[in-house]
């Protein structure tokens, strides 16, 4: 080869590294134009493929890889084949996803083979053909190419570097085709969403690390009997309830007789049926999660392709407690979740997304597999696994309604399986609700398992926030929440509520800046009781805490913050109506003693009042009443134009970690809505707003005899009035939804409160006029 060929091809090459693309496509060019050694020109060419791929001129590198394929060396051609398949298949189908850089992967229900990860597994690939482990990879928008060298042997090493950089290589799951999920009842949205870029700090592992402190576990022990306590007395108050209906029914209704086997104590058959419940769980889990969710058995060989220390963490873990390994299972769900069920070691099962596996790395993988280890150590997958079987099918029975409902054409059918829709949904809410607090804790025991089982907190640091960008993109994708998101919500590492706002605005502020309020605000735990999951912001934190600990950077740097002084005030304001509820108690106890002392002086006698301590119950009902009606006009104060905020300034606003939310904020935001259709979301639980800064969680309630619903005006661009609030979890009390063609839907959150201020005060007077 003439001498002048080589420095010409490395500038090229170094150019496509960089990301200069268009110096890249000028020298490589040149070089097809200008040389003769056959090695150079086929390196030129394959570079010249990804520079036209990246630019956008596809026919360009369509015809380059159809002259690749011609090539006499097998390597060569092979590369050209998958390139030139996955470039058709990315710009030329119009069905087809597209890769996201962020790690998150849109799936084609009608391919049966889901894409390789684009930006997450280039490098991890290069590892695996060097049976070397993958370890951390930064995620840059001009990829890394390997300089080429001259020879048979050494044009292989370029082309995997080449094919990695394309995106063009085997897909990681070629085995391991995904169907849709069976009963999904949902149709995936193809529209393409734009990619954010997102840049990861990707800090190091521990090499050597030192056992962390021992924690007790008698909290996390409590919350375990507890939950399953609060489940058995829900179910048996409202099986209860149901009897009793049914039996003052029969009472009334004439020629009808009430049912004696109604009127016994169902507490002995709720037992024995809850603990055969728990001890099926495993297997019940297996039947319901095939069946609805498609699961089915990961094989070992394509973990191993994901992630190989995953196996190792798995096989070493087990080993060290003479437990057999959990059986592996995948769920065909591109955003990536995980979740463990199993009342013992040996009955347990770890489950994992497609989306988890293809959007994770290695590493990161590894550390959500050990955190799961950690739920079958402290045994509080038991547990969860029996509120699974409870709460699964009462969602599909729910799902089922829905589906009866939306197949109706008269309204007066509709309406009473809205309504049978709305009851059906809240049982299950109301069940889902008894875990909340063990869903809650446990995962601060699994984030420490999972840490120093990997000694990677930083691994798990990004997979957690990966995860709240692959969810929220899977939102995002197909314009609502999928049902599978929801009614396993319980279970999986990340919440899909609290990934909505994270994920969605991820490429546009940094982490630390959203994830402040998680960790300074001082009464951030009071706005995490009804949430399913404890904040992120808190989770990262004691991770690189941990990471210090060993002597390691973090991936977030959260600790020099100090927590915020704010007047209290303000919270007591926001938690007024619940403060009403115990000063209720204590105007009622001071009654009592006002008049057992007249009783005594033989003032007066109101032994027929005090003696009936319902009186009790409407001092609280007065109480919170009076606490509703001060909070008002604070809670929703007036949205002036001229201190309106738009969608623009939506980073900014949720930055700020001194705000709570009776701050309010009124805001005018534009985007586009997304929720679940028909009568499943009669309740509109899940309306959901798309701007162009992310995603807010909408919170409406209709106004009786309202002629427009929220329904009719889902995938379209609308304008929302009303008042952002800052919690554990954003969301917008929604005023007005108003259509680009002037079409209003009204949401008068002030007027129900107000109604219900007013019911509370007229009932609490009645019980305690009427003794």
């Amino acid at each position: 080869m003439p001498s002048h060929s080589e420095p010409s091809l490395k500038a090229g090459l170094t150019a496509l590294k960089q990301g200069d693309y268009q110096t890249a496509k000028a020298i490589l060019e040149e070089i097809l134009s200008s040389n003769s050694d056959r090695t150079a020109i086929i390196q030129a060419e394959i570079g010249l493929v990804v520079v036209y791929t990246r630019i956008g001129e596809v026919a360009a590198a369509i015809g380059l890889c159809e002259t690749l394929i011609q090539n006499e060396r097998p390597h060569v051609k092979e590369w050209a084949e998958r390139s030139l398949e996955q470039i058709k298949k990315r710009y030329q189908n119009d069905d087809a996803s597209t890769a996201d850089v962020s790690g998150f992967i849109p799936w084609n229900n009608s391919s049966p083979v889901v894409e390789s990860q684009q930006s997450q597994t280039e490098d991890a690939q290069m590892r695996e053909r060097q049976d070397a482990e993958n370890t951390n990879i930064e995620q840059t928008p001009a990829r890394s190419l390997r300089v080429p060298t001259f020879g048979r042997s050494k044009t292989r090493g370029w082309l995997a570097s080449a094919a990695s950089t394309l995106g063009a290589s085997v897909p990681k799951t070629s085995s391991l085709p995904i169907p849709p999920p069976p009963n999904s009842g949902t149709t995936v949205n193809q529209e393409k969403v734009k990619p954010p870029t997102i840049y990861w700090r990707q800090a190091g592992r521990a090499k050597v690390w030192q056992p962390l402190p021992k924690r007790g576990l008698k909290l996390l022990y409590l919350l375990q009997a507890g939950t399953c306590v609060a489940l058995f007395w829900v179910i048996k108050t409202l099986l209860v309830s149901v009897m009793r209906f049914i039996n003052d029914a029969f009472v009334k209704l004439p020629f009808l007789e009430p049912l004696q086997l109604l009127y016994r104590d169902p507490t002995s058959i709720l037992v024995v049926l809850i603990f055969v419940l728990f001890c099926l769980s495993p297997w019940l889990l297996d039947r319901l999660l095939t069946k609805f969710y498609g699961q089915r058995e990961l094989e070992k060989d394509i973990l191993h392709r994901h992630s190989k220390e995953t196996g190792r963490v798995l096989q070493r873990y087990c080993q060290q407690r003479g437990w057999r390994t959990p059986k592996l299972f995948v769920l065909p769900m591109t955003a990536p979740v995980a979740l463990c069920y199993g009342h013992l070691p040996r009955t347990a099962r770890i489950v994992v997304s497609q989306g988890l596996l293809e959007q994770l790395t290695n590493d990161e993988i590894a550390t959500i597999y050990a955190s799961q280890l950690g739920q079958i150590a402290h045994w509080d997958c038991a547990v969860m696994s029996l509120l699974l079987v409870v709460t699964i099918p009462i969602y599909q029975l729910y799902q089922l309604l829905g589906q009866w409902g939306d197949a109706k054409t008269q309204p007066i059918w509709r309406g009473i399986f809205s309504v049978l829709t709305s009851l059906v949904y809240g049982l299950w809410w109301l069940l889902t609700a008894t875990g909340l607090w063990l869903s809650q804790l446990r995962l601060y025991w699994c984030d420490r398992v999972a840490a120093e089982v990997t000694g990677n907190p930083n691994a798990l640091v990004r997979a957690l926030l990966k995860m709240t960008i692959g969810i929220a993109g899977d939102v995002q994708k197909q314009e609502h929440t999928s049902w599978q998101l929801e009614s396993l919500n319980l279970v999986i590492p990340v919440g899909y509520k609290q990934s909505l706002c994270l994920g969605s605005m991820a490429a546009d502020i940094t982490f630390e800046s959203l994830l402040m309020w998680d960790c300074i605000n001082p009464y951030r735990w009071w706005f995490v009781i009804n949430n399913t999951h404890p904040l992120i912001g808190d989770r990262a934190l004691r991770l690189c805490r941990i990471a210090r600990l060993w002597h390691v950077d973090p991936e977030l740097y959260l600790e020099s913050q100090q927590p915020l002084r704010i007047k209290p005030q303000s919270f007591l304001l926001q938690i007024a109506p619940w403060l009403g509820i115990p000063l209720g108690v204590a105007f009622g106890g001071l009654i009592w003693l006002i008049w057992q002392t007249l009783f005594a002086l033989k003032l007066l006698n109101l032994k027929w009042i005090y003696e009936d301590w319902n009186f009790i119950k409407g001092c609280m009902l007065i109480g919170f009443s009076i606490g509703v009606l001060l909070r008002i006009n604070y809670f929703f104060s007036n949205i002036k134009p001229a201190t309106v905020q738009t969608d623009d300034q939506l980073p900014n606003l949720l930055t700020n970690p001194a705000s709570i939310p009776i701050d309010s904020i009124g805001v005018r935001f534009v985007g586009k809505l997304l929720g679940r259709r028909g009568t499943s979301n009669y309740l509109a639980q899940d309306l959901v707003l798309q701007s162009h800064t992310g995603l807010v969680k909408l919170h409406h309630i209709s106004w009786l005899g309202q002629h427009v619903n929220p329904q009719e005006l889902l995938g379209r661009q609308i304008t929302v009035t009303g008042w952002l609030r800052r919690g554990a979890t954003p969301w917008i009390d929604v005023q007005t939804l108003q259509t680009q063609g002037g079409k209003i839907v009204n949401s008068p959150h002030p007027i129900w409160s107000i109604v219900l201020a007013v019911a509370a005060e007229v009932w609490g007077a009645y019980i305690l006029l009427r003794g």
